[in-house]
């Protein structure tokens, strides 16, 4: 027998972040997130996701084991900003069974249509500003630092039950010895150019970081508005990554592109700390598990660029090829010897171009879907 039951914060809160630790028990490339972080993620009074939306998160038995879980989600800045009534789905992860899946989207489907709203679009934990998509390939590669990792059913499950492609997002790689040796010299052609109509390139300033993540706030929610799925972040969203990523941030890797004092672009990549996290057990970085990390950050060996944009009317200047080529130059100095450039949406021909002219290539698709409720 199969039963829902839906949970409400902190109540079982720690059976649905630890589901997935059984779940892919003995898979070599499975990732367990940090537990502290995935607790605030869901933390309705501390997150500050909860200012403008809601979630209600479920948990699925069957014969009173714990099968499985879902989160359904009503993104009121999604809703504000495309005039889309949209709800979404999360945090999905099932046991090889279509019967707990339907289940579970299901009680998804439901929470959202009792919200008034008329599409689910999924999986976004919690949106599309976090960890979404499931890949629909390459099930046999670890995930980078917040990238997502899933069952290879998972969207078998969701086009069994009505759900269908809404877009596809990549995720690029490009290796040392594979990357364009002329692309990268070109790009010091191009930052010279950039020198001469004022716009200059640097890391970010730790010692000003509150006033550079404040700037790069404006930049994000302007280079990323035409993207389809883009969410822009409050201020109090984007100031509150910015605090967590500070913590694994190697300031050489995160760049900015000025202009008289005005940021106009940023390319923020950070070690792959994914390679010492998946000795963590279960994601808890206490007592023991800081020490992992802090000891292992020296072995890791490759890095995620993360977010990288510019705003309109800088565009096709060169800024994006000097933050790839600034990037991979200072990479190899630090022993990184790969790198992958994620998410990049299907259609965004530039930023695709981009990387294509560096080497890189697609190794991953990642997959959003959507259904009428």
């Amino acid at each position: 027998m199969i039963t829902i039951e839906k949970i409400t914060f902190p109540n079982k809160i720690k059976d649905f972040i630890d589901f997935p630790h059984e779940l892919y028990k003995g898979d070599p490339n499975y990732v367990p997130e940090i537990y502290l972080a995935q607790k605030d993620l869901l933390n309705p009074s501390k997150h500050p996701f909860y200012e403008h939306s809601k979630a209600q998160l479920f948990l699925a038995y069957k014969d009173s084991k714990l099968v499985g879980r879902i989160a359904a989600i009503k993104n009121g800045a999604h809703i504000k900003f495309t005039g889309s009534n949209d709800g979404f789905f999360g945090f999905f992860e099932c046991i090889e069974d279509y019967e707990v899946a339907k289940k579970l989207f299901d009680a998804a489907t439901e929470w959202v249509k009792k919200e008034g709203l008329t599409n689910i679009i999924g999986p976004t934990s919690i949106s599309t500003n976090e960890i979404f998509g499931w890949h629909i390939d390459a099930f046999d590669i670890p995930p980078m630092m917040s990238m997502g990792y899933n069952k290879p059913y998972y969207s078998k499950f969701a086009e069994q039950y009505g759900f269908a492609k809404k877009v596809d997002f990549y995720a690029y790689y490009v290796t040392s010895e594979q990357v364009s040796e002329k692309a990268l010299r070109v790009s010091e052609a191009f930052e010279n150019r950039l020198k001469t109509k004022g716009i200059t390139i640097r890391p970010v300033n730790m010692k000003k970081f509150t006033e550079e993540a404040e700037k790069a706030h404006v930049v994000f929610n302007s280079a990323w508005e035409k993207n389809e799925a883009f969410v822009p972040m409050t201020k109090n969203e984007f100031m509150h990554l910015c605090a967590d990523m500070k913590q694994i941030m190697d300031p050489e890797l995160c760049l900015v592109a000025e202009n008289e004092g005005k940021i106009v672009g940023f390319s923020f990549s950070f070690p792959d700390i994914n390679q010492v996290l998946k000795d963590v057990k279960k994601g808890r970085l206490l007592p023991t598990g800081i020490f992992k990390l802090l000891f292992g950050r020296g072995k890791i060996n490759k890095m995620r660029v993360v977010v990288l944009g510019v705003i309109e009317g800088y565009r096709k200047l060169g800024i994006e090829a000097c933050f790839y080529a600034k990037t991979i130059k200072t990479g190899r100095s630090k022993g990184i010897n790969a790198a992958e450039a994620s998410l990049i949406l299907e259609t965004n021909e530039m930023m695709n171009q981009a990387l294509i002219n560096i080497n890189a290539q697609v190794y991953k698709t990642y997959r959003l879907y959507q259904r009428t409720v």
